[in-house]
C-alpha cells in the first residue's frame, strides 16, 4: 500500500513516522490558523505556517492518540475537516491515527468480479456497531450473500442517523465503535469471501457540525443549489482531491471493495467524475477488483462508460414495485401504464427511461440498451424506499406471498 505523502494526500493529520505529523487545512479565508495538541501534558498552541493557495502547514512533534483541533483566527475552534477519527462527536477534537497500525491478516484478498455481486445493504447502526455486524458475517455468506453495502460511515452528529447527514467524510462514526474494529469487520468478511461495499456521499454536507463556510467559502458555490444547499465546488482542484483521497483512504487503507456514490446528479460539475474514477483507478494495483458504482436520477447511462460499474436502477425498483404492489401514486405513477412491456425494456435494456418524458412531464435517462446486464444493480426495496414510507412496510406486507415467490 503506498504510504501517504505530500503528493497525493494533502488534507488532514499525516503521520510522518512514529513521533511526528503534518497538519494540513485548507483555509483561504483564515488570516491565522493554529493547531492545538492535546496530550497527557495538557494544550500546546502551534501556530501553522500559511501556504500558496490558502494553505495552512505544519509539521509537529506529535504521535498517533493524540486528540488536536484546529483554532482560526485566534477564536473560532474546529475539528479537522478530513479527520480520521473524532474523540466524541462532530463537535468534539480529532485524533491523530497511525493507518497502519492495523495487522490484517487476510492479505491475499484480491476481491470477487463484479458478475459474482449479491449484495446485501445494512445499517451498522441498526445492527449494533462494527464488532455487531461482525457476528453476522457467517450466516451471511451461507446465504449466498457475496457482498455487504454499508450505509454512509462518515462521522454525523448523535448516535443515530441514516449516515447522509455526514459532515467529517474520513472519520469512521465514532458510536459504532474504532477504525480498527472496522477494519477487523471488513477483514473477517473478505476472510468469509464476502467483498464490503461503502456508500460515500460526495453530493453535500450535513448541516450540523459542518464548519467549512467558515473559513473555506470557496468549498461550495452560492450560485447553484441543491436539495441539500449550496453546491460543493468541484471546480476547484482543492475540493476535487479531499473527495478523491477520501475514497483513496477507504480503499487502499481499509480494504474497501468498493464504493456505492450516493445521488451524483447532484454534484454539479460533469468533469469531476469521469476525472474520479481515472485518478482512483491509477493508485489500485492490477489484479485488484473494485468496483464504483452510481445512484443517479438521472440515468446517464454515458456515465457507465467513463469508469463506473454499474448504477443501482431505480426504474428497476419502480417497475417491480408498481407489478407487485399494485401502488401507483407519486413516483410510481410514471411505472403506472403498461408494466409489464416496461418490465421488458427493464430486463432487456436496463433502463426503462431513456429520453422519454414522465407523467410528471420530466424527461429522464439515456439510451442503455448496448450497456452489460451488469451494468446495472436491481433490487427490491432499499432504505430509501423502505424508510421514506410512513409506516416503512416491507414487500411482504404489500404483496401477496405469491408474488414475493414470483419475484
Amino acid at each position: 500500500m503506498p504510504l501517504r505523502t505530500d503528493d497525493n494526500w494533502r488534507h488532514g493529520a499525516v503521520l510522518l513516522d512514529p513521533e511526528h505529523t503534518r497538519f494540513a487545512l485548507w483555509a483561504p479565508d483564515a488570516n491565522y490558523v493554529n493547531v492545538e495538541l492535546q496530550d497527557g501534558q495538557g494544550v500546546q498552541s502551534l501556530a501553522m505556517l500559511p501556504q500558496p493557495d490558502g494553505w495552512f502547514v505544519l509539521e509537529a512533534r506529535c504521535e498517533a492518540g493524540t486528540r488536536y483541533r484546529f483554532k482560526i483566527d485566534h477564536e473560532l475552534e474546529v475539528p479537522d475537516p478530513a479527520s480520521r477519527a473524532q474523540d466524541d462527536d462532530v463537535h468534539s477534537q480529532s485524533f491523530v491515527v497511525d493507518p497502519l497500525a492495523y495487522s490484517w491478516q487476510n492479505t491475499s484478498w484480491q476481491g470477487r468480479p463484479w458478475h459474482e455481486a449479491v449484495i446485501y445493504e445494512l445499517h451498522v447502526g441498526a445492527m449494533g456497531g462494527y464488532a455487531a455486524v461482525e457476528k453476522h458475517l457467517p450466516r451471511l455468506a451461507q446465504m449466498g450473500i457475496t457482498a455487504i453495502e454499508l450505509m454512509p460511515l462518515a462521522q454525523f452528529p448523535g448516535d443515530r442517523n441514516w449516515g447522509y447527514d455526514g459532515v467529517l467524510h474520513y472519520a469512521p462514526q465514532s458510536s459504532y465503535g474504532t477504525p480498527e474494529e472496522l477494519k477487523h469487520l471488513i477483514d473477517t468478511a473478505h476472510g468469509l469471501g464476502l467483498m464490503v461495499i461503502l456508500d460515500v456521499v460526495y453530493n453535500h454536507f450535513g448541516p450540523d457540525g459542518n464548519y467549512l463556510g467558515s473559513y473555506a467559502k470557496d468549498f461550495f458555490r452560492s450560485d447553484l443549489q441543491t436539495p441539500w444547499g449550496d453546491a460543493i465546488d468541484f471546480r476547484r482542484p482543492q475540493v476535487r482531491d479531499f473527495f478523491v483521497d477520501n475514497a483513496l483512504m477507504w480503499l487502499l487503507e481499509y480494504r474497501i471493495d468498493g464504493l456505492r456514490m450516493d445521488a451524483v446528479h447532484a454534484i454539479r460539475d460533469e468533469t469531476f467524475l469521469p476525472e474520479f474514477a481515472t485518478r482512483v483507478r491509477g493508485q489500485i494495483e492490477p489484479g485488484r477488483h473494485v468496483w464504483l458504482n452510481l445512484e443517479n436520477e438521472f440515468n446517464q447511462a454515458g456515465l457507465l462508460e467513463k469508469g463506473f460499474e454499474a448504477q443501482w436502477d431505480d426504474d428497476g425498483h419502480n417497475t417491480l414495485h408498481v407489478l407487485l404492489t399494485g401502488e401507483t401514486d407519486a413516483y410510481y405513477s410514471d411505472f403506472a401504464q403498461e408494466p409489464t412491456q416496461k418490465l421488458a425494456r427493464l430486463l432487456s435494456e436496463g433502463f426503462v427511461y431513456q429520453g422519454e418524458q414522465t407523467r410528471h412531464g420530466h424527461t429522464r435517462g439515456e439510451p442503455s440498451g448496448h450497456l452489460a446486464p451488469t451494468a446495472f444493480v436491481l433490487f427490491l426495496q432499499n432504505h430509501d424506499q423502505i424508510g421514506n414510507r410512513a409506516l416503512g412496510e416491507r414487500l411482504p406486507q404489500l404483496c401477496t406471498p405469491a408474488a414475493l415467490r414470483a419475484a
